[in-house]
This record gives C-alpha cells, structure tokens and sequence, in this order.
C-alpha cells in the first residue's frame, strides 16, 4: 500500500527501515497494511517522517516531504 510501500523499498526493506528508527520489523510491515488487518493502509506514522528523511539523506535516497503522502483519489 502505497506510499509506505515505496518509502520502505527506497530504504532496505523493513528489517533497515526498523533498525534505522528503533521499532520493531513487524510494526514497519504493518504500515503497508489495510486498516482492518490491524494496519495503516500505507500511511507512516508522522512521528516518523523526520526521521526517515534524515536516514533517505544519509543514504543518498531523494524523498520529500510530499512523498508521505496518501495517493489522490485512490490512484496508485
């Protein structure tokens, strides 16, 4: 589910994203996952945008803030 699905791809995968931010692995799967399993439904929390974009710098990955964003009208 996008856009968490290509923002976790862009950074390693969700092993590198958790070890980059300090969560667990399963809970950076579960923004990549609908709402009804318990999921975001692709949406990053926001208390972590700082610092993945810290980490896409580092990394020489070009993200911006508006790639957090939700597609528009459902389009993906």
């Amino acid at each position: 589910m996008e856009p968490a699905s290509s923002i976790i791809s862009a950074l390693g995968g969700p092993t590198a994203v958790a070890a980059a931010i300090g969560i667990h692995r399963t809970r950076v799967s579960m923004w990549q996952a609908p709402r009804e399993r318990g999921g975001t439904n692709g949406l990053i929390p926001y208390r972590h945008v700082p610092r993945l974009m810290e980490v896409a710098r580092e990394n020489g990955v070009e993200l911006t803030p508006a790639d957090f964003m939700p597609p528009v009208d459902g389009a993906a």
